[in-house]
């Protein structure tokens, strides 16, 4: 499963609640694309890593990084976009920053503490109209069978929560596919 979105969505929270649920794996991209002092990894080493991680059976992925989405898109079995106003975006970033100032978050590496720049918050201001357009046309041209779940309110997100099955039900369907005769 993968959930992408602007900054400010909630990316990181819906994957920890998914992942609490289902009991699937847990990939912060950011923990791993970020090295000490918000250095980034270089283009080729990145694209590697993502490479080596969608490679396991299943995972919750959360994260944008654009260079790799074609990666994760082809290889999910679920993505979803939230796709929150920008406003709410701004928002609940400048939150985190007061909540986290000076701070790492657990979801970042070592030596990134919590920051806030100019530039983060013109993206997350201009994503609808600079990034969204091509996101919706990716998630429009996948395979039929992957589900995709584009989410715009606090409701949305937490209807599609209580309709993903919790880990005891996904032991229970993948006994019944492991099953003789089944």
């Amino acid at each position: 499963m993968l959930v992408i979105g602007t900054g400010g969505t909630g990316k990181t929270t819906l994957a920890r609640r998914l992942a609490e649920r289902t009991g699937l794996p847990l990939i912060h991209l950011d923990l791993l694309y970020w090295r000490p002092g918000w250095q980034p990894t270089p283009n080729d080493e990145w694209r590697q890593t993502v490479e080596r991680l969608i490679t396991a059976e299943k995972w919750i992925i959360d994260g944008n990084y654009g260079g790799t989405l074609d990666l994760r898109l082809a290889a999910c079995d679920t993505v979803v976009f939230l796709d929150l106003p920008r406003v709410v975006c701004l928002w609940r970033v400048l939150v985190r920053q007061l909540r986290y100032f000076g701070r790492a978050r657990r979801e970042l590496p070592r030596g990134c503490r919590e920051r806030l720049s100019w530039e983060f918050l013109v993206w997350i201001w201009t994503y609808r109209s600079r990034r969204r357009g091509d996101v919706l046309k990716r998630l429009h041209a996948l395979d039929r069978g992957k589900r995709v779940a584009i989410l715009r309110t606090a409701r949305e997100i937490e209807a599609f929560i209580a309709d993903v099955p919790d880990a005891a039900a996904l032991r229970s369907q993948t006994a019944a596919r492991l099953e003789p005769g089944s």
